[in-house]
């Protein structure tokens, strides 16, 4: 077998030599190297020879093998620049005009506004946690201060899971904030305590210029001893004047949410008309951004922690309406609505 594969050697080499066309080759290749080869034929009649003969021959086929496609490869780069030779000298190719250019893709713009956000709390000290989207009734709802048949729920239009609890209950959702993180985050660690969690939630309601059935959103809190109402507005406003300017102005108002107390919303003086109002602040001279407060005492005895001794404060908004703001979009629907003119103008 050894000499045959010497001549079956020596006969490819010369049909190789004299290719000069990628037909022809491709021809060469299923002759030497196909399934039906002679070469192939000989690998499969392997076994039926002595053992030392066997090892000799199959390192020898092999290694013809190997050789061969090797070989080919030269061969196929050769003809390749051949034509290209060919070309240029008959004047078909003109290497002198740009090449194609080449399409890259982006990041959203929902995710750029979002990354902005997490880089700038990171830079305050801050750890970014994720959590799942579906989640339980009671990290959801019941260990934020909101208990079942609290009016306080209808504030969330809720998805709930097809899915019941032993009692014929509902408790499985689709989450309607990130905030339950908070939960499962301090049921774990112990203070001090800095995470921002961003993440995708949904809300069962009619979609318009201003709402989404599903819209990301960042929640934020800190548990320590001696976190005062003064540590939640410095945090929030140094965020505001790094994501939209230096020049901005902070207002806080009393508001309710369930799980901080006292609650606040958070606005900023309008960029557009700079306090004198129109319509993008409807007149007032500010827009507000976000929810916060200083975490509720129920909240934190929910996790074991001491509220005599840990305070904490808690802040979440809407990544989209901070990228609308940003870059004054005056429709939500379009950062879902796949038209390319807008994405690619981020």
């Amino acid at each position: 077998m050894i000499n045959k594969l010497e001549e079956l050697r020596a006969k490819a080499l010369s049909e190789l030599d004299s290719i000069k066309d990628p037909k022809s080759l491709e021809a060469w290749r299923i002759s030497y190297l196909g399934r039906k080869s002679e070469l192939t034929q000989m690998l499969r009649g392997l076994a039926s020879l002595p053992v030392e003969e066997r090892r000799a021959a199959g390192a020898a086929a092999n290694q013809l093998k190997s050789f061969l496609e090797q070989s080919l490869s030269q061969r196929e780069e050769a003809i390749k620049e051949a034509e290209i030779a060919r070309a240029i000298e008959k004047g078909k190719l003109d290497v002198t005009l740009p090449g194609y250019p080449t399409t890259l893709g982006r990041l959203h713009p929902t995710i750029q506004i979002l990354r902005q956000m997490c880089d700038i709390f990171v830079a305050m000290g801050f750890e970014v946690v994720e959590g799942p989207e579906v989640e339980w009734d009671y990290y959801n709802f019941e260990a934020l201060n909101i208990p079942q048949d609290h009016p306080a729920r209808d504030m969330w239009a809720t998805m709930w899971m097809d899915y019941r609890n032993e009692k014929g209950e509902r408790n499985m959702l689709l989450r309607t904030h990130t905030s339950p993180m908070q939960i499962r985050v301090m049921e774990n660690r112990q203070p001090p305590v800095r995470v921002i969690v961003p993440g995708k939630v949904y809300r069962y309601e009619a979609t318009d210029a201003t709402h989404e059935a599903m819209f990301y959103q960042v929640e934020g809190f800190a548990v320590d001893k001696n976190i005062t109402m003064a540590d939640l507005k410095g945090t929030l406003f140094e965020f505001a004047r790094r994501l939209f300017g230096k020049e901005r102005k902070a207002r806080f108002r009393c508001d309710y949410f369930p799980f901080v107390e006292p609650g606040v919303d958070m606005a900023i003086d309008c960029f557009v008309c700079k306090g004198a109002g129109c319509s993008l602040c409807s007149n007032s001279g500010w827009i507000e951004i976000l929810g916060a407060g200083m975490i509720h005492p129920e909240v934190l005895r929910r996790v074991n922690y001491d509220p005599d001794i840990y305070t904490g404060f808690a802040f979440g908004m809407g990544v989209e309406r901070m990228s609308m703001l940003k870059y004054g979009i005056d429709d939500i629907r379009l950062f879902y609505s796949n038209d390319l003119r807008f994405l690619k103008q981020f």
